[in-house]
Formats: C-alpha cells, structure tokens, sequence
C-alpha cells in the first residue's frame, strides 16, 4: 500500500491556483512572470509545508490528507475552502478622509491596506467611500493543480520548512545546530526585528509539529544565547 499523506506529514508542494480560468498563484516562476504576478520574496519551484498547519488554504489543507507522494492532482474549491463567501457586514463607507490624509489618491477598484486589513474601493460618492474588507476572492470557486513532490523525513528540512512558513525566512538567514532533542537557531544580523518578537510562539510550534524536539533555543550569529 503506497505511503499517503496524513495531518501532520511535512511536504514538498508545487501548484498553480486559477480563479476563473486566470492564475493568481503559482510555485512556477516563469509562468508567475507571464501572468504579471511575480513576486521577488517568494521562493518559487516548491514549497514546504506542514499538513494540516494551515500553511495551504483550508481547502487543499485537507484535500492532500490520503494522497501520494510523487502525483499530482486537481482540486475544485468552494468559496468556504479558499476565501470565505463574500460578507455584506464588511463593506463599509468611509470618509475620504481617511485616504487623502494619507496622500492617497482614490479609485475605485484599488487595492490598498486600510488599518492592517485588505480592501478594495468600490465606489465613491462625494466625500464617502464605499469600501469592501471582504477578500478580493472571497465568494470565488478556485482550481488548483497541485503535485505532491515528495514527504520530507529529516527533522532538520522540517526546521527549516517551519520558519519559513512561520516567520517567511529561508535558511540563509540563519544557521541551524540539533543536537540531543536540543535545536539552536542563530540569526544572522540582517534578520528582521520582529523575529525577536515571535520567538517562543515560533518554538512552540516547531515542537508542536516535529515531536522529537524537546527545547529550541535563538541567539544571534556571534553572540551569546538570549
């Protein structure tokens, strides 16, 4: 019987999401540049990812639970798998204020980011805005192709695959030593402050998901452990 993935199996994806017949995400750098969405921090050609850690949107989370290794598949997804329906209660008016105070200049089908929150201008009418807060796919049905590479075993691609799913840093960024249960992970100078910030809900995780760590340590490259 053949290996199938289960919640908690740590993987090697690549896929390509397509809202109405249009590519809107892809592991694929090439086509990313061709449909004019490429993205310079993404890593393209595959990612890892934990199952079941919400590293996928919910739908495919769970659409790759009893898969294979090795294939690749389709998968349709209601809006309720992907963004959510769309939510009359998030569209808002707002004060065009609010937008020119900031020297933003309005219009309708902007995308912008309104207090840490998505939105798109709808329309405007005088000195009010109607914005949605909804996401820009929510009520969408989205289509994946989607390949399972391969699952990953060794538990330091898994540390690895985990900060840069939580904390969007690849291995470059740091160095990482395992040793006895124990993990110590050095940040180089360059990493971003906020990882200071997220460190014990970062080492809770990693021993939430791979269950041989038992204590994760951070310091800062050439300096003593914090």
């Amino acid at each position: 019987m053949a290996d199938t993935i289960k919640k908690g199996d740590f993987i090697e994806v690549q896929y390509t999401g397509t809202v109405d017949g249009q590519v809107y995400d892809t592991t694929d750098e090439a086509k990313a540049k061709e449909q004019n969405i490429h993205n310079p921090t993404m890593p393209y050609g595959s990612i890892k990812i934990c199952v079941g850690r919400g590293h996928l949107l919910k739908g495919l989370d769970e659409a790759v639970v009893g898969k294979e290794p090795g294939k690749e598949y389709d998968f349709h997804l209601q809006p309720e798998q992907a963004f959510g329906k769309k939510d009359a209660k998030m569209i808002r008016l707002v004060q065009k204020t609010k937008f020119t105070s900031q020297n933003i200049n309005p219009q309708p089908g902007l995308v912008l980011n309104i207090d840490g929150a998505m939105a798109t201008i709808k329309t405007i009418s005088g000195g009010r805005i109607l914005v949605d807060f909804n996401h820009p796919l929510a009520g969408k049905k989205v289509d994946y192709k989607l390949k399972i590479v391969r699952k990953i075993t060794e538990l330091k691609e898994k540390i690895e695959a985990m900060v840069a799913m939580e904390v969007n840093l690849q291995p470059k960024a740091y160095t990482l030593g395992i040793k006895e249960g124990k993990v110590t992970i050095a940040f180089s100078k360059e990493a971003p402050d906020v990882i200071e910030a997220v460190q014990e809900e970062l080492a809770n995780r990693i021993k939430d998901t791979c269950k041989e760590v038992k204590e994760v340590n951070f310091k800062q490259q050439n300096s003593t452990n914090k």
